[in-house]
């Protein structure tokens, strides 16, 4: 066990929010570990035009305000979405808005965007302007916004030429109303202002797996009519499975972690069989070992994120899932990630 497992156990005893807070802080002052491993080859992949090392990314909501990427990098992520920002700074909802549900390896949240704001963010990304390693950025509108799509346009064309890649990100269940721009009209009024902004990175739409009859059409053709470059599947869920087992269950927010892998991977699944092969999908929800991230691999995901399973397994489960994929897809006979790409759609 190393002294990273050790520090893992000794954050449960403190409340779920202040503990990440700590983590938070601790590697943005380097305390964290470093991996100095080569991954294997075979998980070596492109997305959108971006060129990873391996899939397995980090998040968006741990890193809200761009205090440690680099950190994080260094730890063995492939990649690492920081955020979700605003255009002003934000407080979230009221505390306690986190809760951990260890019986079932879960995560509620109602956080709410709280974050720095725009120019907090925006200060942090030119400081590392220059220095390796895939960074992306979570895009989130203020909750007392007159004008939600106004929000991300602004964000993107503020932060263009800062990042790797950018998020719009429509699905979290806690900012009221917010969900309800994944649907119809909504939808194209936003993704018609995201892209009269000028903006060169690839821009993805990410969902809720939580989703209308209908939905999974309806949102690919506007990213194909919009020219977005992909998706990430999915957001929290606010569903509650009658298999959850803590007295947390039915707090609200949105659940994550180990009961959203099987609906989460349901509804990739379903995007990548209407969208064909083509399209870039970026799979999140429920990752806890190499087994489950290669069946999102199977059911169409091109590269990956997690961040509740490092809650219970500390920040050594991303390498260990990275070296265990490898080892999934040696094992069925794949020359090369992109090979396993959607085989079970």
């Amino acid at each position: 066990m190393s002294v990273y497992d050790l520090a893992t156990r000794a954050l449960h005893l403190l409340p779920a929010e202040t503990a990440h807070r700590v983590t938070v802080k601790a590697l943005g002052l380097g305390l964290g570990p470093v991996d100095r491993s080569t991954p294997d080859p075979i998980l070596q992949t492109s997305i959108a035009g971006i060129e990873l090392a391996h899939p397995l990314g980090l998040a968006a909501g741990f890193d809200k305000n761009a205090e440690a990427p680099d950190a994080l990098l260094r730890a063995g992520f492939g990649f690492v979405e920081v955020g979700a920002v605003t255009p002003r700074p934000q407080a979230g909802n009221p505390k306690p808005r986190v809760f951990r549900l260890k019986e079932d390896k879960a995560v509620i949240n109602r956080m709410g965007f709280n974050n720095e704001g725009l120019d907090a963010l925006k200060a942090r990304l030119e400081a590392r302007k220059g220095r390796g390693g895939v960074v992306g950025v979570n895009l989130g509108a203020n909750k007392d916004s007159d004008d939600r799509a106004a929000d991300y346009a602004h964000l993107l064309g503020a932060l263009s030429g800062l990042a790797d890649f950018f998020t719009v990100n429509i699905s979290s269940p806690n900012t009221p109303g917010l969900r309800g721009l994944q649907s119809g009209g909504a939808l194209d009024a936003l993704l018609q202002r995201v892209t009269d902004t000028r903006w060169a990175e690839p821009v993805f739409l990410k969902v809720a797996p939580d989703l209308e009859e209908g939905a999974v059409e309806t949102i690919l053709e506007a990213v194909s009519r919009y020219t977005l470059s992909g998706l990430i599947v999915s957001n929290t869920t606010v569903a509650r499975p009658d298999t959850l087992k803590s007295p947390h269950a039915q707090e609200t927010g949105g659940l994550s972690g180990q009961p959203l892998y099987v609906p989460s991977t349901e509804v990739l699944r379903a995007f990548r069989r209407a969208a064909g092969r083509d399209l870039a999908i970026i799979g999140v929800g429920g990752i806890s070992s190499g087994e489950t991230a290669y069946a999102k691999i199977r059911a169409g995901a091109n590269a990956l994120q997690l961040y509740s399973a490092l809650v219970y397994q500390g920040p050594g489960a991303v390498v260990r899932i990275r070296d265990e994929l490898a080892a999934c897809l040696k094992r069925d006979g794949f020359s090369s990630l992109s090979d396993a790409v959607g085989v079970d759609a």
